[in-house]
């Protein structure tokens, strides 16, 4: 061992230097639940959905800008509704619900994080006059 430090030491600690940096780096990308958009729970709401069973019912709907969507969860499991945009997430929930208001025009895809068959979509649009 010279000047303090034995090349044995010199390895075991750029060795535990790169098994942090792995750990760091999985747990970096370790998916996790995205986080929550307060609801708006004094919109107008123009549809309900039922998150239950796996599945949104009805998984389709549409409103009109300055409108709002209420889902309602229900069932043994927990479900959320995630937005792709992320413009919309609800909490993990076996009961209650959550509501979005829509001021734009748009079609907004949505699913629940940890149930990605659970998939839905709301369509904003003006009514053609």
């Amino acid at each position: 061992m010279r000047n303090g430090i034995s090349r044995r030491d010199a390895i075991g600690g750029v060795l535990g230097l790169l098994g942090l940096g792995a750990t760091a780096g999985v747990a970096g990308c370790a998916p996790g639940a995205p986080e929550p958009v307060l609801s708006d729970e004094d919109a107008p709401v123009a549809a309900t959905v039922r998150a239950y069973d796996n599945a949104y019912d009805p998984p389709e709907v549409e409103i009109a800008p300055g409108e709002a969507v209420r889902w309602e969860f229900e069932g043994p499991a927990e479900h959320d509704v995630v937005s792709e945009d992320r413009r919309f997430v609800s909490e993990l929930m076996r009961e209650g619900s959550y509501t979005h208001l829509f001021a734009e025009e748009g079609e907004f895809p949505y699913l629940c994080s940890i149930h990605p068959e659970m998939r839905g979509v709301v369509r904003v649009r003006r009514a053609l006059r």
